[in-house]
């Protein structure tokens, strides 16, 4: 039976050391092991380099914070191997095999007592019953369920993604353990629930990180086998991953990420992706299948463009993690770790560091100076010790600590990601990040139990975090999303009409049949627009954020709804934490603003301090409230709740707000004092626009064709005007995607015209007018013209 421990498992750990510096992809893995000689198996190589990746090489398996995890693998080991009961449909009691996943969480215990078995330190290190057990897991599986007769039932990602991607893992560790009638049983499970023919086609759900995933469960099958043509297959079949897509799953020129066609997800979905691609590049480097295609740049250009934007402080931010916002604690999780915000981010930064064994010095270098900035930053849950990371991870993160980049802080500048209708705005004293929807992108997403009351997290939600000492990074970690009133999202637009649960479908079904959502920016500054359409409801609004240098500027208008119930702005609602613990927020208003410690300011223009309604109350929620695998435990966290009130059927109303992140309240006084900062140049359903003095800033969004101030546009266009000095730049947009040409006029002095992009004809440019034809094209991409100012000139309002 081949169930005898060899002296392999009993010293794996060093000999993964071995292995780990065979390729120089994992040298920096290593630190202690010399180099072994050329292995003439090709195919064995590559499953022992599969090893180093899933379990980690070059650690102290005494030191911390190896030994305490080490220790808690063997004691979750062994729990299960006493708890482990062969039975028709089930191979642990509380595991059925009926959905969801009861196949793919036993496979997911048994890779446990696996990893207790080869790795050191777990106290059943080469257990020869626990090997037995291991192998008795293996059989049942094989013969009751997971096999060439069986016709899936339940959800398709556990047969073909969730189950072999485990299967291949225990089979490549216990390789010499197991017979070759059990090596090739395994196989044969795996070509008949992920056939060849489903990496043939580029569709379905064989696409983006789904793709991924069957592409390592059939590289690694290929491996165990020792079928070259399996690897090659795995391999060739990554290459429709690697371009930019312009629509459906994958990724975007503008850095965005979409996954199940309608739905924003680097943060989840994306991480899946990197952590998948990084493994794959890794295991292939230097091989017979070595991935050589220059696609492959594409993916490692994607963590500086569309991932890292997206993580403060070593969280991603909810507003890309789709359904799993609902997730927190799971029951019968065998790891009980709080699955937030910075539990997506740490596993996206994990992969990132992934990835970087596979990519160039400079690349790997830019990318470890990252890392340690999240890793410095992030004081919620420690990285080098977080508890979702087995000890692979852990090794890997440790050793980019010890690298000698200096750690990096997070570049200010503004992220615009049309292609998933999200934008990130980065200044010195915080980031806000906005979630919309439209004809594109789904209003929220629900599915399996998860998620079902997600409905206005696409209806401009507007997240933000302070920097500085004393800044909740923990906002929307702490169990925001369990005891959050799901109708009042902050910064969004809603009417009060009650919804049903998974309200207007699942898995992204809901959408808005709305096209103008967007907006321009120049990498600085933007001007951000969403027609808003209510979810289950007759709601319309046009929304406009303009985006500046410390504060977000929000304008709404035309808010109208005929549901019979209260419509309301909310500007926002700030988890304040456990009401039982230190700490006292005070929050105050004045004429016109508001300010709430710790936290920020917001000031009304033109507003009395009774216009804006607050509240400030407990609610108490559960996981399960919100997802059916979650837990039913129940706290209480304290809310504040600022909102605007537009009455029952607004038929034309509006709102201006600006939010100040951060900022002191005497800072949002003088803010509130100061008649000069801001003038509103519109603010009604045909345009929304504002002029910033100080900043020398002017930017509008026309959801028609008009005019505002110095501003005209021929049809639905974003605006964005900075003046620096003598010389002003003007930048464009078409969010409504037409892809028809759009003229733009400025009444300014205008001199000259230095430099415009290949897009922008220029019609006029003497005197008192700048006017422009811009070619768009359907990316919501910005187009820039930057001119010359006449001599003592200053563009007019």
């Amino acid at each position: 039976m081949g169930m005898t421990p060899t002296r392999r498992s009993f010293l794996l750990s060093a000999t993964l050391a071995a292995t780990s510096t065979h390729h120089p992809a994992h040298a920096a893995l290593s630190t202690t092991a010399e180099p072994e000689p050329a292995e003439p198996d090709e195919f064995a190589a590559l499953r022992r380099r599969w090893l180093t990746l899933a379990l980690g090489a070059g650690y102290d398996p005494t030191a911390e914070p190896y030994a305490s995890r080490l220790r808690e693998t063997g004691e979750l080991a062994r729990g299960f191997r006493a708890t482990m009961a062969p039975a028709p449909r089930s191979l642990w009691p509380d595991r059925p095999f009926d959905p969801p996943a009861g196949i793919t969480r036993s496979y997911a215990r048994l890779w446990t007592m696996t990893q207790a078995y080869v790795q050191p330190g777990t106290g059943s290190t080469g257990d020869a019953g626990l090997l037995a057990d291991v192998v008795r897991g293996l059989d049942h599986l094989s013969t009751t369920v997971y096999h060439p007769s069986t016709t899936r039932y339940g959800n398709w990602w556990e047969w073909q993604i969730g189950s072999p991607r485990l299967l291949t893992d225990i089979v490549a560790a216990l390789h010499d353990e197991l017979t070759p009638a059990r090596r090739d049983a395994a196989c044969a499970a795996i070509d008949h629930f992920v056939p060849d023919a489903m990496l043939r086609e580029y569709s379905g759900t064989s696409t983006g990180a789904n793709r991924v995933d069957l592409c390592r469960s059939v590289a690694l099958r290929g491996i165990l086998g020792r079928a070259p043509a399996k690897i090659a297959l795995a391999r060739d079949a990554l290459s429709p991953v690697f371009p930019y897509v312009t629509q459906g799953d994958g990724l975007y020129a503008d850095g965005s990420f979409v996954q199940h066609t309608w739905v924003a997800y680097s943060g989840t979905y994306g991480q899946v992706l990197l952590d998948g691609l990084g493994r794959l590049f890794a295991l292939l480097a230097g091989s017979s299948w070595q991935v050589t295609d220059p696609g492959r740049q594409i993916v490692l250009d994607s963590v500086e463009r569309a991932y890292a934007p997206l993580i403060h402080d070593g969280l991603v931010m909810d507003t890309v993690n789709g359904r799993a916002i609902s997730r927190g604690h799971l029951r019968g999780d065998d790891r009980h770790v709080l699955r937030g915000d910075h539990f997506h981010g740490q596993a996206l930064i994990a992969a990132i560091a992934l990835l970087a064994l596979g990519a160039g010095t400079a690349e790997r270098e830019r990318w470890h100076g990252r890392i340690k900035g999240w890793i410095a930053r992030d004081t919620v849950t420690p990285i080098l010790t977080a508890p979702q990371f087995g000890v692979a991870d852990l090794a890997r993160l440790h050793a980019v600590a010890a690298s000698p980049a200096p750690p990096a802080p997070d570049p200010v500048g503004h992220h615009l990601f049309a292609a998933m209708d999200r934008a990130v705005h980065r200044r010195p004293g915080f980031v806000a990040a906005l979630s919309l929807a439209s004809g594109r992108i789904a209003h929220y997403e629900c599915g399996n139990g998860e998620n079902p009351r997600g409905w206005h997290t696409g209806a401009g939600m507007t997240l933000w975090w302070p920097r500085g000492r004393g800044a909740r990074s923990d906002q929307y970690t702490d169990w925001f999303w369990p005891t959050v009133d799901w109708y009042r999202l902050p910064g969004t637009t809603v009417s009060t009409r009650r919804l049903a649960d998974r309200e207007g479908g699942e898995w992204g079904a809901p959408k808005p049949a709305v096209r103008w959502v967007g907006g321009t920016t120049d990498g600085e500054y933007a001007a951000i627009g969403q027609d808003l359409q209510g979810l289950g409801s007759t709601l319309r609004a046009r929304k406009s954020w303009f985006c500046v240098d410390d504060s977000v500027i929000c304008l709404g208008a035309g808010i109208r709804c005929a549901d019979g119930v209260p419509v309301e702005t909310v500007v926002d609602n700030r988890n304040l934490g456990d009401p039982d613990a230190d700490g006292y927020h005070p929050f105050v208003q004045g004429s016109g603003w508001a300010h709430l410690a710790g936290h920020g300011g917001w000031v009304l223009p033109g507003r009395t301090g009774a216009d804006l309604r607050t509240l400030r109350e407990d609610r108490t929620g559960a996981w399960s409230d919100i997802n059916t695998g979650g837990t039913t435990e129940r706290r209480t966290r304290r809310w504040q709740t600022l909102w605007l009130d537009h009455g029952t059927d607004p038929t034309d109303a509006t709102y201006v707000y600006v939010l100040m992140p951060g900022a002191s309240r005497r800072a949002v006084a003088a803010r509130a004092a100061d008649r000069r900062w801001l003038s509103v140049l519109a603010n009604d359903s045909a345009c929304q626009a504002v002029h910033v003095a100080p900043l020398g800033v002017t930017a509008a969004n026309f959801w028609t064709a008009g005019r505002s101030g110095p501003l005209a546009a021929s049809a639905g266009a974003s605006v964005l005007l900075r003046r620096r000095g003598r010389t002003a730049t003007l930048r464009v947009s078409e969010p409504p995607r037409t892809g028809a040409p759009v003229e733009v006029t400025w009444n300014g002095s205008v001199r000259s015209v230095s430099r415009t992009d290949p897009s922008v004809e220029v019609l006029e440019a003497t005197g008192r007018r700048l006017r422009l034809r811009v070619t768009p094209g359907t990316a919501c991409a910005t187009h820039t013209c930057e001119v010359t100012l006449a001599r003592g000139e200053h563009p007019p309002l």
